[in-house]
């Protein structure tokens, strides 16, 4: 089975009219997300990513310890 897609959620909900400014999803997205499909919740991520670098702000990559 392959992997599911990471939510981009950082748990720090900031909803600027429809987009969160802190994960780069529009509320549509977010009300959505568990009922994606794999394809659809990648292009998520990747409209999100692209949201966030819009906005001047990178998602940071979690250290593994």
């Amino acid at each position: 089975m392959a992997k599911d897609v990471e939510n981009p959620c950082v748990s720090l909900c900031q909803l600027n009219s429809e987009m969160c400014v802190s994960c780069g999803r529009t509320r549509e997205e977010i009300r959505k997300w568990r009922g994606m499909k794999r394809p659809e919740k990648m292009a998520t991520v990747q409209k999100a990513a692209e949201r966030m670098k819009a906005l001047g702000k990178h998602k940071k990559k979690k250290k593994k310890r």
